[in-house]
């Protein structure tokens, strides 16, 4: 999968949605995305430069379209799925180094070329894949792409029928001409074709409908199959592009062009049912996020599809309020979250926007309306109460205090002496141990659970027994290391604090259970309210 013309197409949705209709078809799929810029992986990225980060099961930090993956496949993703220049550029170095080219002189081509073809196989040795959806990320034309379409140029000879090309391209509409223009596609399709690469389907991403003529146009002049040129416009939701995909055939086209005769529809019926309740969801529930990325579109992005799928499953319209930690204060906390039916608090590292979440947790505790806090949040929950119930003057986190007279939340010990920061942090799936009764393992419906992590600072276990005698209880732990991995104040309607990101592992056909409850709780609090 690759795309033209301008960035931000949605080569992983269109490349989800394919993994999407091939599963519901029965064949084991898997998607990989492959990044050109030099970073190891996203970890050490600020948000404003690439929105969230996402995290798999086994500790790799990740680009964010892994979450759509996940979300629109319920297939878990892990470090093979995701490749970076730099972690190529970095293995052949090591190579080089450590002799492995017996003298050799090391270039672009074969050497780099060969790592990312394979990367790209690699799944593909497993056996456990009948189809391996590969997304190049940028556009064709950058520089920093060059090394992994000319793999793609080379896996194309080396593969034969096994593999095709799928380019994503923007048809722009000229409002003052009131015209679609194919001139961007053209020369897109044939700069590719100078590298060597003639894609097999043209995916046409439009705000307005695509005429037949154009189509056959651009067929003509790219040299595809008419058939194989599909549009992608806008839907007012990202959920429903896989039927759109496969109203022309998207799914059938792949598996004629791969030798595979197509049988049946796909099984559809678990995503139309939550179509179904998200079209007939009018009434809404009224989410406040708190953080300092709110501005950002992608900066939350698997916290805001959480929320959604639990709002939608639980027959409501998701209303979701952005509020900026850095603009929440004593004096307009009230005009900022009375209207709210619950409260999230979102995870992040550094002190701006910190004070702003103190005094947002005050106000839903003290309010008590239904509040949870990720990671960052739980840890801020965790000062706010030292300080305004333990009294606990200067509790703070070391994180943004290293000299604070109460350490509640603390550097990990295995953290202390680490120096560089790129994966490192205390990353990937961990268990955690619920007490039987807590509100947590109601939403659970088990005290079992295993959630993915990505964190340095935890909550210093010598203030246990001072948060629990005032009524705030660590309900979970790591059962190995004793950990605290969740609080709640069982006196509230329903105030949790998790350390871990519950938000990586919701998918649309398995919702997570603690955004259910939440959401849940939210609902019922709005009808106290007779909302």
């Amino acid at each position: 999968m690759t795309g033209g013309v301008v960035s931000s197409l949605g080569k992983g949705i269109i490349s989800s949605s394919l993994a999407n209709l091939l599963k519901a078809r029965g064949y084991r799929v898997t998607i990989q995305k492959f990044d050109p810029y030099i970073n190891v992986d996203p970890g050490t990225l600020n948000p404003y430069e690439h929105g969230e980060c996402y995290v798999t099961v086994d500790g790799h930090e990740a680009d964010l379209d892994l979450g759509h993956y996940e979300r629109f496949t319920d297939i878990q993703t892990t470090r093979a799925n995701n490749i970076t220049s730099g972690r190529v550029f970095q293995t052949v170095i090591e190579k080089e180094r450590r002799g492995d080219y017996l003298g050799k002189t090391v270039q672009i081509v074969p050497h780099i070329t060969d790592e990312i073809k394979r990367s790209v196989k690699k799944l593909g040795t497993t056996g456990d894949f009948d189809f391996i959806i590969t997304e190049i990320g940028g556009v064709v034309g950058d520089i920093e792409s060059l090394p992994f379409l000319e793999a793609v140029r080379q896996l194309r000879w080396e593969l034969g029928n096994d593999s095709l090309c799928i380019h994503l391209t923007y048809v722009p509409y000229i409002a003052a001409a009131k015209e679609l223009k194919t001139k961007p596609t053209q020369h897109s399709v044939k700069k590719l074709q100078e590298l060597g690469i003639q894609p097999d389907i043209l995916v046409l991403r439009t705000e307005h409908d695509i005429t037949a003529d154009a189509r056959k146009k651009i067929a003509l002049f790219c040299n595809v199959s008419p058939d194989a040129v599909i549009q992608s416009v806008d839907v007012p939701t990202i959920y429903e592009v896989p039927l759109k995909m496969h109203e022309q055939h998207l799914d059938e086209i792949v598996l004629r062009k791969t030798g595979v005769t197509p049988e049946g529809e796909p099984h559809m019926a678990p995503w139309l049912h939550f179509l179904k309740k998200l079209k007939a969801a009018t009434c809404p529930v009224t989410i406040g996020l708190v953080g300092k990325y709110v501005e950002l579109q992608d900066a939350y992005k698997s916290i805001d599809e959480a929320l959604f799928q639990a709002a939608t499953y639980n027959d409501r319209r998701l209303d979701l309020r952005l509020i900026h930690s850095e603009k929440v204060t004593t004096d307009n906390v009230d005009d900022l979250l009375a209207d709210l039916d619950g409260v999230v608090i979102a995870p992040g590292f550094g002190q701006r926007g910190i004070e702003g979440k103190f005094v947002a947790l005050k106000w839903a505790r003290e309010h008590d309306i239904p509040t949870l806090g990720i990671c960052l949040g739980m840890q801020c929950m965790v000062i706010e109460f030292a300080r305004n119930v333990l009294g606990l003057e200067g509790a703070n986190s070391t994180e943004m205090n290293p000299t604070t007279p109460h350490n509640v939340i603390d550097l990990m010990e295995e953290q202390k002496s680490i120096s560089n920061m790129g994966g490192t942090m205390r990353l990937g799936a961990y268990d955690c141990q619920l007490r039987s009764g807590s509100k947590a393992a109601e939403a659970y419906g088990t005290t079992e659970i295993s959630e993915r992590h990505r964190h340095r600072f935890e909550f210093n276990g010598d203030y246990r027994q001072a948060f629990e005698q005032a009524g705030m209880q660590c309900v979970g732990e790591n059962p190995r290391t004793h950990l605290v991995e969740v609080v709640e104040m069982p006196d509230k309607r329903w105030y949790i604090g998790i350390q871990y990101h519950p938000e990586y592992s919701s998918t649309v056909l398995h919702p997570h259970p603690l955004f259910l409850s939440f959401v849940s709780a939210a609902i019922a609090y709005a009808a106290e309210k007779g909302k």
